[in-house]
């Protein structure tokens, strides 16, 4: 009857990879730089479970752990959600998912106006807050869409939800995900519906993401075929392209945290894979160091709760999938390891070390559950389990 809890923090990177610089990301510490400007970081229930072990957190103390802790290296090219939550589940790509800095071809855009039945907009990479401020205006006159991107592999299509109806929105980001294909077969496709007027536009909760399905089978699928349950929490479903999992979608923190505390209520045997979205969404693409700070804070608040619910033979993980430091420059994720926290009443508190990929996750919940190997990783199940 083992249930484990797979947690993505994401966003909640823990200081830099071997080849952090190489990815434009030399400086990006996102917990280390984000305690320092905080003056230290007082988050006594993660210092108790062991957090400023995994590294050295300023405030955190490294005398305590009652948890299995450490950190995991990116090993797949890239640095955004799907490429981590892929990793993290034995999926390693061989190539890196193509990236456009300076806009999308003219021939891919023009294919997409012709098909959707309206102009682009932008075709920059831009802050999505930022591009949507600038030319909102321009798309409500016009009906044109607002295409942008990132440092990421991603094609996002904004419209406001008073001027495009959501469900031609969502279609128009379908017919994009048919057109990126071949070498330009992005990531993800993203709908970011906005509203409010202009000089006070916000972005809604309604955000789709349309991945790539992964190229090989994957953790959820081998659970799938042995008929292991899988509740999905945030956006998992669409980082998968809908396979093996079914997810309820939560706009902030605290939603994934009362949806995960109801999954583990009610699931007797099982998966619960969860991502908390606001620390890369809402505080690190915002570069908001304050606000990150608070989520950490309200992380910590909240992990007596999720301990709470913690039956016999349950595992808990938390980690993340990239990074994304709010007190650099850039708005953009970066190229960092993770954390990798483990806990429950059979789990010992044992030093991890520094593990090679995320895919050793992964690795270690399909082993748990009496399931794979995996493609990638090596589990660490046998050093968890007393």
């Amino acid at each position: 009857m083992r249930r484990v809890a797979l947690i993505v923090l994401d966003g909640v990177g823990i200081g830099p990879a071997p080849d952090t610089a190489a990815y434009g990301d030399a400086g990006s510490n996102t917990l280390g730089n984000v305690a320092r400007a905080a003056g230290g970081l007082h988050l006594p229930h993660l210092e108790r479970l062991g957090l400023g072990r995994c590294r050295p957190v300023a405030g955190l103390s490294t005398a305590v752990a009652m948890a299995a802790h450490g950190v995991a290296l990116p090993r797949s090219p890239g640095k955004d959600s799907t490429t981590g939550h892929w990793e993290l589940c034995g999926v390693l790509l061989e190539r890196p998912f193509p990236t456009y800095p300076d806009g999308f071809p003219e021939a891919l855009l023009a294919a997409f106006a012709s098909r959707t039945g309206r102009g682009v907009l932008g075709n920059r990479a831009a802050s999505g807050t930022v591009i949507i401020d600038e030319l909102g205006e321009a798309h409500q006159r016009s009906g044109d869409w607002i295409v942008y991107t990132s440092a990421d592999s991603v094609f996002q299509v904004a419209a406001h939800e008073a001027t495009v109806p959501l469900d031609e929105l969502y279609a128009a980001c379908r017919v994009a995900r048919e057109l990126c294909a071949g070498v330009h077969a992005v990531s993800r496709v993203i709908a970011r519906p906005f509203a409010g007027p202009p000089g006070d536009y916000r972005r809604t909760p309604r955000r789709r993401d349309f991945s790539l399905p992964p190229p090989g089978d994957t953790l959820l699928d081998v659970l799938a075929r042995a008929d292991v349950p899988r509740v999905g929490v945030g956006k998992v479903d669409d980082l998968f392209a809908g396979r093996s999992i079914v997810a309820e979608h939560t706009p902030t923190n605290a939603d994934a945290f009362r949806l995960i505390e109801a999954a583990l209520d009610q699931l007797d045997r099982g998966l619960v894979f969860a991502n908390v979205v606001e620390f890369d969404q809402t505080w690190g693409h915002r570069n908001d160091v304050g606000g990150y700070i608070e989520g950490l804070r309200q992380l910590d608040a909240w992990m007596p709760r999720l301990e709470a619910r913690a039956r016999t033979e349950d595992v808990i993980i938390l980690t993340a999938d990239h990074g994304n430091d709010p007190t650099t420059a850039s708005t953009d994720h970066a190229r960092e390891a993770v954390p990798v926290l483990c806990f429950g009443p059979q789990v010992r508190p044992v030093a991890l070390g520094e593990r090679g990929t995320f895919a050793d996750i992964g690795a270690t919940v399909a082993e748990a559950f009496g399931v794979g190997p995996l493609a990638s990783g090596t589990s660490f199940l046998g050093e968890l389990l007393a």
